[in-house]
């Protein structure tokens, strides 16, 4: 399933280079006004954007740093980082839509370029899961409402047309980090109730296979006696059916956490990450502490 949306979606990797682009505007700004209040304005504009940045940049820093990396087939319920080779689902496999080739996740956007500007016009991403395995074991990944960095980008330009493509592909190393849940198997969250309840309103609904199979006396309704041997049936099949789905592997899968938390998936391994982030972490504190050093002088 797609989700289109209007505009490119934002990420925090391109906001990166967005800020900074626009903090360097905003000091030609200064320039233009010429004025002590113009830069005071201006300084104060450029520490605020940077000290956002900068504790946006140190909580992902922090994070991918701090979080140790679990085996899959050992990963404990809740939040956790795991890192492995990317793999198709079975049975199923997703083509991303400008080039064609098979993918795990992609990303697009179409731009027309109108009075020398470039105007999107289309933009897509794809939220189908896509399986990692680290060798002890798989699971599944929902990228839905995750921050994905991938160094796989395609831009092809056709007339007045401009295609920009990003893509996660089956086989590169995989990093995740988020909730792990299992859902199914021994950790099953099931109503025994609420599944008595529905069984048995099911029953109901067909009443001549009710009847054939509960009315002992042939004489055309449910007795109270034969409505409880009715239950006891449906409460025995209930039961079986919770075993089963016990007894059966669950299916491991990783998602968006509550709470706000850091929902990250990269085509880069742990280490490249830590760099990446406390890379950026110290560009924006050294924007930050120049422009506090200049509202100082002034």
């Amino acid at each position: 399933m797609l989700r289109f949306a209007a505009q490119a979606v934002w990420k925090h990797d391109f906001a990166n280079l967005a800020l900074t682009g626009g903090n360097l505007l905003v000091l030609v700004l200064g320039f233009k006004l010429g004025t002590p209040a113009g830069w005071m304005f201006v300084f104060a504009l450029v520490g605020a954007s940077s000290a956002w940045a900068w504790l946006a940049n140190l909580r992902r820093y922090r994070t991918v740093a701090d979080t140790p990396t679990s085996r899959i087939a050992s990963a404990p319920q809740g939040y956790v980082e795991i890192s492995g080779q990317g793999r198709q689902p079975p049975g199923f496999q997703l083509r991303s839509p400008i080039t064609g080739l098979p993918c795990l996740w992609y990303r697009y956007i179409v731009e027309h370029r109108e009075d020398n500007r470039w105007r999107v016009i289309e933009s897509g991403i794809s939220d189908d899961t896509f399986g990692v395995d680290d060798g002890s074991g798989q699971l599944l990944v929902d990228p839905e409402g995750a921050e994905i960095l991938t160094t796989r980008k395609q831009v092809s330009q056709q007339g007045e047309y401009r295609r920009t493509e990003w893509t996660l592909i089956e086989n590169e190393t995989i990093y995740v980090v988020g909730e792990h849940v299992t859902l199914g198997g021994p950790n099953a969250t099931l109503d025994r109730k609420a599944d008595l309840a529905d069984l048995l309103a099911e029953w109901k609904r067909d009443k001549s296979a009710l009847l054939a199979r509960f009315d002992a006396d042939r004489d055309g309704e449910i007795s109270l006696d034969e409505w409880e041997a009715a239950r006891k049936v449906a409460s025995d099949e209930v039961d079986r059916a919770h075993l089963d789905i016990r007894l059966k592997d669950g299916v491991h899968l990783m998602r968006k956490p509550v709470h706000a938390r850091l929902y990250l998936i990269a085509n880069r391994d742990v280490n490249a990450l830590v760099r990446h982030y406390r890379l950026w972490s110290w560009v924006h504190l050294g924007l930050l502490g120049a422009a506090l050093a200049a509202l100082t002088l002034l």
